[in-house]
């Protein structure tokens, strides 16, 4: 597959020297290698692969994953939906309670014009979905929502997930479409045993739960409560990032985003400063220890960060960087750093191929 078809990048030279820091550099090999190893497992297992685009938030990248095989994307606000529709992506599912007028008529907008999805976890917001079908003149799909266990949105229990689905399927304009559900990191038992009883409820009531969506990249190569899931969302692999790592789900090798920094200063020989704080690296610690380390330094750490600042400890390292050397973070959360920045950097390897514009940065509406 031509990756590089999809993307029109602007000139900002072919070295990291050339590069303005701090800036995410995204390894458009490893890309690609995610994309297909993941499209692979998801072809093995029989179940659609539905790419969430919040972590790169790349029109480009959303069509390499269809031509790759992916079934549609996953957005999470209807920003995401608009960006991706005008990039002419034609099948997405919105995991966000739509309420409000102003989102409703954007949702009826969209359905002119793409085939969207969207999930319900109460019926308070079955009445406006309603009116957006209505105003689209078309029928909207809608799945209920299930918490199996990540203390989210959803509903609570089978049992409800029951009634909202015929409450859906009595709603004029909707269809009931299935079921979905983001579990708890480790708890895909738990997962199973929550939409296998719903899916039976649903059965007995005379409703077909055509579709099953489970997500996450944490647990994304294990196989456990999988068994009747027919289509897997998961976002985070097309980069991975240390928090992934640290899951097991992925290798430091398999990390294809960093964001590159400049050593702006050394006070002490335990400290480097670093051009990259929370507003490029993201204050996420999701567990861990410090905010991102640099492999060609050991895993040497970002221990601590102000909003410009990154302090880098670098006490166990004899060959001490110095000020102007770049350095390579690998972040804790890729996913927060992308919606940071304005544009990207391509690069092949050492090679830079490129900038490229983060389409749907800031579409948090």
């Amino acid at each position: 597959m031509d990756i590089l078809k999809y993307f029109k990048f602007e000139d900002v030279g072919k070295r990291l020297e050339d590069l303005e820091t701090p800036v995410p550099v995204i390894d458009i090999d490893v890309v690609l290698r995610n994309l297909t190893r993941w499209q692979a497992r998801c072809d093995a297992k029989g179940f659609a692969n539905r790419p969430h685009i919040k972590t790169h938030k790349l029109v480009p990248l959303a069509l390499a994953q269809i031509e790759l095989g992916a079934k549609g994307i996953t957005v999470q606000k209807l920003g995401e939906a608009e960006v991706m529709a005008a990039g002419g992506i034609t099948d997405m599912l919105l995991t966000f309670n739509v309420v409000g007028g102003h989102k409703l008529q954007r949702l009826a907008d969209l359905m002119r014009r793409t085939e969207i999805k969207v999930v319900a976890d109460n019926a308070d917001v079955l009445d406006g979905l309603s009116h957006a079908a209505a105003q689209a003149g078309r029928d909207l799909t809608v799945l209920v929502e299930c918490d199996t266990g990540a203390g989210r949105n959803g509903v609570q229990a089978p049992e409800a997930a029951a009634v909202l689905a015929k409450a859906i399927d009595a709603a004029p304009g909707l269809v009931f479409g299935g079921l979905m559900t983001l579990p708890k990191n480790g708890a895909r038992g738990q997962m199973a045993a929550f939409l296998d009883d719903a899916a039976a409820r649903l059965s007995r009531a005379g409703l077909d739960a055509a579709t099953i969506s489970t997500g996450g990249s944490p647990d994304m190569w294990k196989d456990e409560g999988l068994a009747h899931i027919n289509e897997y969302r998961a976002g985070t692999y097309i980069y991975y990032d240390r928090s992934q790592v640290a899951a097991g789900a992925a290798a430091y090798d398999d990390c294809a985003l960093s964001v590159l920094t400049t050593v702006v200063s050394t006070p002490t020989t335990d400290r480097a400063m670093i051009d990259a704080g929370s507003k490029a690296l993201t204050s996420d610690l999701l567990g861990m220890e410090g905010y991102g380390e640099v492999r060609s330094l050991g895993g040497a750490r970002v221990y601590n960060m102000s909003e410009e600042h990154g302090f880098l400890d670098v006490s166990k390292h004899n060959d001490k960087p110095k000020v102007g050397d770049l350095v390579r973070i690998t972040p804790n959360h890729v996913c927060p750093v992308t919606n940071l920045f304005d544009k990207v950097i391509f690069v092949r390897g050492e090679e830079v191929l490129g900038a490229v514009k983060v389409d749907a940065r800031g579409t948090v509406q």
